[in-house]
């Protein structure tokens, strides 16, 4: 209601301004036409004066003004009968003093004494006939007879007009001076056109009002040019909100692995602090191989993407499977530094439900509801000046973000990719691989498949071993090194390194798949009894919300079953996306590689792994 409010005051406050422009540019306007042609101005608001007036005037109106002619009081309507009566008499009408006294310098010397003498008559006859109105005048004075002294008024008036048409005239002939000069001041003096010439240089100067007024209406202009444009920008978030759905909502807690990064993170990008929640519009799809596809993903409002992330994190999928959400992560394989597009690349197998529907259902053009950036499984090239990429199958995707960001800011530092398929046909972004090595001479790729019988492969064949990567990566103890595949692998590799004096601190890991070869409880509860009998419950302290907690369940999964809502994606203990504050109570987590030392002291717990025998209570 308070906005709309406002909405009606500017609009007000708008139309009030509008008005007044309008109105000011009309007067500035006439006043402008005014300076131009101020006779014509004058004589807009008289009327009177170009219409023939036998009376010469009356009480009532304005004073009249004489004849240009020279016919004083008289106006056109005598000068016309005077013609008509001298026409009649087979007359020639006699030329009018004012077009003589502008063609003095041609007229021949007979007939400028013509004209003289008749100046000489015009004065004599207007001195007579003042003399005659005064003294009506004196006796109309005398007798309160209104009617007649204004008559009397108006023969003196246009007595003096005579008088002074003579007399400009006799000035030119006699004084020597300009003939057209005198005619002009005389006819500007009897036309009042004086007055106006005295008030053009005060109209050019603008008052402290009109200055005020034009800095206060620039200034409102301006504030509202600005106004728009915020409001405008709001608009366009809330429209993009009301189509996807979405909005930002502060992350549950932050996401981290188990190692911390050597050094701060790039000055470049920056971690969100807030996850975005909405949708993205599928703008293409490529087949990368017979069982993995790339799906480029854009804004639907177009434009850049409504979100940042670093190289190595992820997004959340929901797609409806038999009518159920069902939630899936994916890792970004394009580079931060394309702002118009984000890229993951899916595998699928027999029986994925999130994959499935990603590969035979979803087309170009469709919207799919996604939530991120999410991981802490990053590098930015501010953590060392080298780094070791070893990757399995679809586990590449997070170690292609990095490379390409690498690649895409000329980073000066080593980079080695460990790359490991089991055909030549499965190793994906093969041809860019090659591409980006030809233009990087700082990059270099070692591919290894497993199973290249009945092909052409020449390159290094099996697994990645300790052999391999002793022998393909120099120096290899400096360096930091970023792991992704199966679990299995990944455990193998990890020992590997140990071995070749990698600390544990400069080894960082990501899983795909399922946890295949689950490791032992990181910690066992005490008394711990029959997992499949348990009174225990779990409290919910956020939504107000308890349930029973089953030994061989998963506090994840419980909320799942009374309605309790926890961010979640992998379920293998591997993404962090369910971390959770335990506030009471005690849990065992068969996987906890995605908590940090330090949360691990501060009580965050990964509800997707979290089992107890004893009551609970969680911040959700």
């Amino acid at each position: 209601m308070n906005n709309m409010r406002v909405t009606r005051g500017v609009v007000r406050l708008a139309v009030f301004t509008v008005v007044y422009v309008v109105s000011y540019s009309t007067a500035t306007f006439q006043s402008a036409l005014a300076q131009q042609d101020p006779q014509q101005e004058h004589l807009s608001h008289h009327p009177e004066l170009q219409q023939g007036d036998d009376t010469g005037g009356n009480a009532a109106g304005p004073p009249p003004v004489a004849d240009p002619s020279g016919g004083g009081m008289m106006g056109g309507g005598m000068m016309k009968q005077m013609g008509t009566m001298m026409k009649q008499m087979n007359l020639p009408k006699p030329k009018e003093l004012y077009p003589s006294l502008m063609e003095i310098p041609e007229l021949p010397r007979s007939e400028r004494i013509e004209l003289e003498e008749r100046a000489h008559q015009r004065m004599k006859e207007a001195t007579a006939m003042f003399s005659e109105a005064l003294e009506s005048l004196s006796r109309e004075a005398a007798g309160d007879d209104f009617k007649a002294m204004q008559s009397s008024t108006t023969k003196i008036k246009d007595a003096v007009s005579r008088f002074e048409s003579a007399l400009a005239t006799h000035r030119a002939l006699v004084e020597g001076k300009a003939p057209k000069n005198v005619a002009l001041q005389w006819f500007k003096r009897e036309m009042r056109l004086n007055e106006f010439e005295g008030d053009r240089s005060h109209s050019s100067n603008y008052s402290w009002l009109h200055l005020s007024a034009m800095v206060f209406l620039t200034l409102f202009f301006l504030t509202m040019i600005v106004m728009y444009f915020f409001k405008m920008r709001r608009a366009s978030l809330l429209f993009q909100e009301l189509l996807s759905g979405g909005s930002l909502d502060n992350a549950p807690g932050s996401d981290s692995s188990s190692n911390k990064p050597h050094k701060t993170e790039s000055p470049v990008l920056q971690r969100s602090t807030k996850k975005w929640r909405g949708k993205l519009k599928v703008s293409r799809i490529f087949d990368e191989t017979s069982d993995v596809k790339t799906f480029r993903l854009m804004n639907p409002l177009g434009g850049m993407l409504p979100f940042t992330f670093l190289p190595g994190q992820f997004l959340s999928v929901t797609v409806l499977s038999a009518e159920k959400p069902v939630k899936r992560g994916y890792t970004i394989a394009s580079s931060p530094t394309q702002t118009d597009y984000v890229e993951i690349t899916v595998k699928h197998k027999e029986g994925g439900l999130v994959s499935g529907v990603l590969h035979n259902e979803v087309k170009e053009g469709d919207l799919l509801e996604f939530s991120g950036p999410s991981g802490a499984f990053t590098f930015t090239g501010q953590e060392c000046k080298c780094i070791l990429l070893v990757g399995a199958g679809v586990g590449i995707t997070p170690l292609m973000s990095v490379l390409r960001y690498l690649t895409d800011r000329s980073w000066r530092g080593d980079i080695y990719l460990v790359y490991g398929c089991k055909t030549p046909d499965d190793v994906i972004y093969q041809e860019e691989l090659v591409y980006l090595q030809h233009r990087h001479p700082n990059l270099k790729v070692i591919i290894t498949v497993s199973r290249p019988e009945n092909t052409d492969w020449s390159g290094p064949v099996g697994r990645v071993d300790k052999e391999l990567l002793e022998t393909s990566v120099p120096e290899i103890a400096s360096r930091y090194v970023h792991i992704c595949g199966p679990v299995p692998m990944m455990e193998g590799i990890k020992q590997s390194l140990f071995e070749l004096g990698i600390p544990k601190e400069r080894i960082r890991t990501e899983a795909f798949g399922a946890a295949l070869g689950k490791p032992e409880p990181v910690e066992r509860l005490k008394n711990e009894t029959d997992p499949d009998v348990s009174g225990s419950t779990v409290y919910f302290k956020s939504s107000d919300a308890s349930a029973p907690l089953p030994a061989n369940r998963t506090i994840l999964e419980v909320a799942d079953d009374v309605g309790v809502e926890i961010d979640n994606s992998c379920r293998i203990g591997t993404c962090g996306l369910c971390k959770v504050t335990l506030l009471k109570g005690n849990v065992s987590m068969e996987v906890d590689d995605a908590l940090s030392e330090e949360e691990k002291k501060d009580g965050i717990i990964l509800a997707c792994q979290a089992k107890a025998t004893d009551d609970v209570e969680v911040d959700a």
